[in-house]
């Protein structure tokens, strides 16, 4: 037992330490070799009818709620408890997730005009709106986890903002739709009368607050001694999730490579993803947040889940599959930013 409990403590010790490099290979991967990524993307757990449409739990969803479910687990009832009674780190929070990204794309928006190729400019625009709009990403609370932040703020802010979205997605869109020129402008007008309320309360409330719930019945002591066995999924979690999304992606996008689009879309994607993360730095200074506090906030204002915002994004727009891009490469850049911020915690942790 003591000894299995102590391969388990070095196999979550590497996976943690090496979480950047992990995840970068696994987008190598994915590039390479697709089709295992392919399959646990497509791959459905349960696939039923019924009398409102089909029911259907993919690997993806699984593996999501999976997440959600373990950074539950880490969550101490009595945290929550406090975080209700004084929310206001956790509202502050969630105001600037949503001003910030609205605040850089429409500053930048005179710089894409002035792009040599309008549409390209357009489409750029069109993909950072469907990540700025969508919710924070779950895997906020794997990178959060890994960096020792505050989980209950952590997930707060992801319960925060999901529950807020059914408001603040079609606002979001709505908001850029109205900068945005001509069809694409359009395009985010009709993407915020779709309905992405269901699907993020089913995989990503629920699982966190079943989470949660499990924790409380089993008690502390009995919780954190199935914390501890569990501390190597949050990671591997996450590796596999990375891996699945990408290998939809980015073989299509690297096939036949527009160097000129992508040096524009990598621009303002860095842009607005160092903006996001910094902001959650100074937010934090502001506050005078701990460094639990203080990586929660700068892996949740800083990653969104564009996983959701790819699906949206090849329902409605199939036909400018370019718009594509911009979110495959956000998706990219946010981790390996997330890796930076993480390195710069650690340190500040042990100094």
């Amino acid at each position: 037992m003591t000894a299995r409990m102590s391969l388990a403590s070095n196999v979550s010790h590497f996976l943690h330490h090496h979480l950047l490099k992990l995840i970068v290979l696994s987008y190598v991967l994915a590039a390479a070799f697709p089709a295992l990524g392919l399959w646990i993307k497509d791959a459905a757990i349960v696939d039923f009818g019924t009398a409102d449409g089909r029911v259907t739990m993919t690997l993806p969803k699984l593996l999501l709620a999976l997440l959600l479910f373990n950074a539950g687990m880490r969550v101490k009832v009595a945290r929550v408890g406090q975080i209700a009674r004084r929310p206001g780190m956790m509202l502050a929070g969630l105001a600037a997730n949503l001003a910030v990204p609205l605040i850089f794309l429409a500053v930048m928006v005179p710089a894409m005009q002035a792009w040599h190729n309008p549409d390209e400019a357009a489409v750029v625009l069109v993909g950072l709106a469907l990540v700025t709009a969508m919710p924070i990403a779950g895997s906020s609370t794997g990178w959060a986890q890994a960096a020792d932040g505050d989980m209950a703020l952590s997930l707060g802010l992801v319960l925060g903002s999901t529950l807020l979205s059914p408001l603040t997605t079609p606002a979001s869109l709505h908001a850029l739709g109205s900068i945005a020129p001509g069809p694409y402008g359009e395009e985010l007008h009709r993407l915020a009368g779709r309905d992405t309320g269901a699907f993020l309360a089913a995989w990503v409330l629920l699982p966190s607050l079943m989470g949660v719930a499990a924790r409380f019945l089993l008690g502390e002591d009995r919780a954190g001694a199935v914390e501890r066995r569990l501390r190597i999924v949050a990671p591997l979690t996450l590796l596999v999730l990375c891996y699945a999304n990408a290998s939809a992606c980015l073989p299509q996008a690297l096939g036949q490579p527009d160097w000129d689009f992508l040096g524009i879309t990598l621009t303002f994607v860095a842009g607005l993803c160092v903006s996001t993360f910094a902001a959650g730095y100074v937010l934090a200074r502001l506050l005078r947040a701990d460094h639990g506090q203080r990586a929660a906030l700068m892996f949740g204002l800083g990653m969104n889940n564009n996983g959701t915002g790819l699906v949206l994004a090849s329902l409605a727009l199939g036909s400018q599959p370019l718009a594509m891009l911009p979110i495959i490469v956000y998706n990219l850049t946010q981790h390996l930013v997330a890796g930076c911020v993480d390195a710069m915690l650690r340190r500040t942790a042990a100094a």
